[in-house]
């Protein structure tokens, strides 16, 4: 049972349309408030930020972040009534709740983000922002339920300031069942706000695409790292790049501004592969960026602690280590990577830190970003180079 109740609030300036939402469920009664600026809504019926030259009551961080808790009452409290279930419904809303939100939301931000830069403002109706909002919320939750499950399988220690969500008490290895609902709980939402758009089939193409090459990325990572068995021989530099490719830029950076392109209309072979190959450059820049903090950022603003070392993972340090180091260099790696006891592992930073591997990784941030510029500049031929520019420019330099 729902109970509206609406007001208008005269404030300096445009009116705002205040909306308490009280919704009465099995699951809890919770209290939603919409604000919207119903000057600019009823007058062109577009959202007051849904234009480039209007004032935004809400920037499309803030509309985010709101968009969170209807897409948990809509998978939680509104889809399935069956009184039997509200246990497990209950248990997923938690899932929801501690894995999906705590990250920067980069990847579902960009969704929104591109779309204005793709659209005139005039088509950015309040309907088209909702749906995009949905849609990058949906890349955080295939972000969320690859993270849950790679947690499970580094053994790691915390994610984003946190304990895994299978370190948590009482969660253990049904955290295994958890990421099936978290990647399963994205399609209901395509399905529930895109089903009737023409663009439904292209984003459940691009999604279950892209999940399949992430699971081939992370099948690599394993099959190059596994646990108790260090073999350098194994890590080149051009297995790096295809560990990363796979495993992080597909779903990172061509998902979401993939996304965003379809909703816009642009299906285009030849736009999606130039978008594709800029994308992808800069997903390598981000996964190389993720090697050096997990070795020397500090967990207390990357939120977790790095474990790279330990894993035995093929990273961007180790492959570029292996190049400059001397014999006797690399018979004290071989002593000591992969080992989980704190002495090996700082023998290892110690080892980085001889080769100068933090000047190394400063100097190809450099030139990696400038390289990227370039790319840009040729391949963002029929597309808004913003588009590009927006993303590189949230990673570049980044600490966490």
């Amino acid at each position: 049972m729902r109970r509206l109740l609406n007001c208008v609030l005269k404030l300096n300036g445009p009116k705002i349309l205040q909306t308490m939402c009280f919704d009465v469920s099995p699951f809890g009664v919770k209290r939603r408030i919409l604000m919207l600026c119903t000057s600019t809504f009823q007058a062109d019926g577009i959202i007051s930020n849904g234009t480039h030259n209007k004032k935004a009551l809400l920037s499309d961080s803030q509309l985010f972040e709101a968009k969170f808790d209807e897409l948990v009452a809509e998978l939680i409290e509104r889809d399935l009534k069956d009184p039997g279930l509200v246990d497990a419904l209950n248990r997923h809303r938690e899932v929801l709740v501690y894995n999906v939100p705590g990250g920067k939301k980069n990847r579902g931000l960009s969704v929104i983000g591109s779309l204005r830069e793709l659209l005139p403002p005039s088509q950015l109706t309040q309907d088209v922002v909702e749906r995009a909002l949905v849609v990058g919320w949906c890349i955080e939750l295939l972000q969320a339920y690859f993270l849950v499950a790679d947690d499970i399988m580094d053994a790691s220690v915390t994610r984003r300031g946190q304990p895994c969500w299978f370190r948590k008490e009482g969660v253990g290895l049904d955290a295994i069942n958890d990421s099936f609902f978290l990647e399963s709980a994205l399609y209901r939402l395509l399905r529930k706000y895109c089903r009737d758009q023409p663009y439904y089939v292209h984003l459940l193409e691009v999604f279950t695409e892209t999940t399949f090459q992430t699971v081939l990325g992370q099948t690599l990572d394993l099959m190059t790292a596994p646990p108790g068995d260090v073999d350098l021989s194994r890590f080149s530099m051009e297995k790096y790049k295809t560990i990363v490719k796979y495993k992080t830029a597909y779903y990172s950076f061509y998902l979401p501004v993939a996304a965003a392109m379809y909703m816009a209309g642009i299906t285009n072979e030849v736009e999606h592969s130039h978008a594709k190959e800029i994308l992808l450059e800069m997903g390598e820049f981000f996964q190389i960026q993720d090697d050096f903090l997990d070795c020397f950022g500090d967990p207390a603003v990357t939120g977790k602690i790095g474990t790279d070392i330990q894993d035995n993972k093929c990273s961007w340090l180790v492959v570029k280590a292996l190049e400059v180091m001397s014999p006797e260099q690399r018979a004290v790696l071989e002593a000591c990577y992969g080992r989980k006891d704190d002495a090996s592992v700082e023998k290892v930073k110690a080892l980085y830190k001889s080769l100068q591997m933090q000047t190394l990784y400063h100097k190809y941030e450099e030139e990696s970003y400038q390289r990227l510029q370039k790319l840009i500049a040729r391949c963002a031929v029929t597309l808004p180079s913003t588009v590009f520019l927006n993303f590189a420019n949230k990673i570049y330099k980044r600490n966490k």
